[in-house]
């Protein structure tokens, strides 16, 4: 870590011997699924860290070091909480609390011996991130602004230069730590998962950070039920036993109990600093005690990081030694103008009406230079003659860029209209011009029709046939529902493509009673399926023809037959 970040002093007057006994009740609870010590007992598992891996997945950055509050985490009842109690402190916000659970089952179905548990992502998530500002994520679990940690320049922090021209962190000269996990640019690259499925590794995504974190924490043959293992497991997560301690401190608080709370009304961790997009992070060991009016306090400048941290070694506590002076605050990085959202590869767009469309429209958030440019958010908009909309039954949806700088539509559902509308998609609330597609909804269609029974259709001249003709229509396999069939008596069966319509023979009758050989409008039920209207014979005995054509090309020829009865 750049700074090894003393516990804050949390609200009233806790002093830090206070929160170092409050780390002791944790590990000394016993709590059901809690892992088992080493041999030395829980204080060699929380005191003398086992030497943690080479790497580590935050490069070390800031973290949030407040610990658990000393009341039992239950449920916060009706009654209305300060956001600081600890009912309040143990609620998740729902799509982050999925995205751990999710994560657990994922690691637990293809390295069932790590044993995760989700309360160790649950525990890290919250020091690095406050459960991503307290649910500030969208539908899809991506933060709706970049959550990126301070510039690892070597002015307060470590040093790390970049390592993915800015892909992730917007930075071409140093790497940052981004999203709800904090993992730096190269980790990211080597580590980075697609944990809800859209095709993308996001570290700003929920879903893809957690399960990328679980996979991370299990590398090697880990055993996070076994406590030395766990602990090495946080080390190389972040190489500080202050880290490790808060960690297990709201691990366990965790394991004890905590429940779901809505998105965005999660507590919500002061700032280190940096602007809206910056990384919210622990102050120093030096950090003055609240005022007595509530007001918060100045932010104390980082201390220097040492350049290589060692199990065992940790910030000096307030009255426990000398401070190292503090250097100056970093500027953070001048935010860059977007310039431009452009097409991103979208494919082209057609679909049969009533069904969704295969291809997403994806845009990508550009910088004058051509940089990509992260937690832009993108309108998508349907116009023109349609009953098209997006998932969620609305013609619009809002989506913000992932670190990549794309964003992806909502899947598009065409409606019964059939033509061609149009979808646009422009920076939200910006005056810069947007990108537009058109989009076609074909008529629903029909591969193959066949009859559902085989009854012989006859009968006498001059009255109607007694079984009635029901087709059903599928389109690759499936059935074919609201598709538009035609109905003709024809003259000949040989040549299907240049039908021509009987004019004697069996007929149909329309509304007015006529005689008509052709019927149009008719469609395949729900079920894919079609019955005809009665059919009638004329005077003259004989076999004819009746072809059905349904759009899409499917076609069949069935036998009619007038005869006399038998004497």
């Amino acid at each position: 870590m750049a700074a090894q970040f003393g516990r804050r002093l949390r609200k009233g007057a806790t002093t830090t011997a206070v929160a170092a006994l409050a780390v002791a009740a944790l590990s000394a609870s016993g709590a059901p699924g809690t892992p088992s010590a080493g041999p030395s007992g829980d204080a060699q598992a929380m005191g003398a860290s086992p030497e943690p891996d080479d790497g580590a997945a935050t490069g070390n950055s800031p973290y949030y070091t407040e610990l658990p509050p000393l009341n039992s985490p239950n449920k916060p009842s009706s009654t209305v909480e300060s956001p600081l109690s600890g009912g309040s402190e143990s609620g998740i916000p729902a799509s982050v609390l999925a995205a751990y659970k999710k994560a657990e089952e994922t690691i637990a179905g293809s390295d069932p011996a790590c044993r995760l548990p989700w309360q160790l992502l649950a525990a890290i998530g919250k020091v690095e991130s406050g459960h991503a500002r307290g649910g500030r994520v969208d539908a899809n679990g991506t933060t709706f602004s970049p959550i990126l940690g301070p510039v690892l320049d070597g002015r307060g922090f470590a040093l790390i230069k970049d390592t993915d021209n800015g892909l992730y962190d917007g930075d071409a000269t140093h790497d940052r730590a981004v999203g709800p996990m904090q993992f730096i640019p190269s980790t990211w690259a080597t580590w980075g998962q697609d944990g809800n499925g859209d095709g993308r590794k996001d570290p700003n995504n929920i879903y893809d950070a957690a399960l990328a974190a679980g996979r991370y924490l299990c590398a090697g043959s880990r055993d996070l039920s076994v406590a030395a293992d766990l602990d090495r497991a946080v080390l190389s997560y972040n190489h500080s036993d202050v880290y490790l301690r808060t960690v297990r401190s709201w691990f366990d608080y965790y394991r004890r109990g905590a429940h779901e709370i809505p998105d965005g009304t999660g507590v919500v961790p002061p700032d280190l600093g940096g602007g809206t997009h910056a990384r919210p992070g622990a102050t120093s060991p030096s950090s003055p005690s609240p005022s007595p009016s509530g007001s918060p306090t100045s932010r104390p400048e980082p201390k220097p990081k040492p350049s290589e941290p060692k199990p065992g070694t940790g910030p000096s506590k307030p009255g426990g030694g000398s401070t190292p002076t503090p250097t100056p605050t970093p500027t953070p990085t001048p935010s860059r103008p977007l310039a431009r959202v452009e097409n991103a590869g979208t494919g082209p767009l057609t679909a049969t009406a009533g069904s969704a469309f295969a291809e997403r429209i994806k845009v990508r958030a550009t910088d004058t230079a051509g940089g990509a440019m992260a937690g832009v958010s993108v309108t998508f908009t349907v116009t023109g003659d349609t009953d098209a909309v997006f998932a969620g039954g609305k013609p619009e949806a809002t989506v913000v860029t992932g670190a990549d700088g794309t964003a992806i539509a909502p899947v598009l559902k065409a409606g019964g209209r059939t033509g061609e509308f149009r979808v646009r998609a422009v920076a939200t609330g910006r005056g810069l011009p947007g990108v537009g597609y058109t989009a076609t909804v074909t008529a629903r269609q029909a591969d193959e029709l066949t009859r559902t029974d085989d009854k012989a259709l006859t009968a006498a001249p001059g009255t109607e046939f007694a079984d009635t003709v029901e087709v059903e229509a599928v389109y690759r396999g499936a059935i074919a529902a609201g598709v538009a069939v035609t109905a003709t008596m024809i003259t000949d069966a040989e040549k299907p493509a240049e039908p021509a319509e009987n004019d004697k023979g069996p007929y149909f009758k329309d509304a007015h009673d006529k005689t008509v050989r052709t019927l149009t409008g008719l469609k395949t039920d729900a079920n894919g399926r079609l019955r005809l209207p009665k059919i009638y014979a004329d005077g003259a005995a004989g076999a004819y023809k009746l072809r059905l054509a349904a759009e899409g090309g499917a076609t069949l020829v069935i036998e009619l037959v007038v005869e006399a009865p038998a004497a």
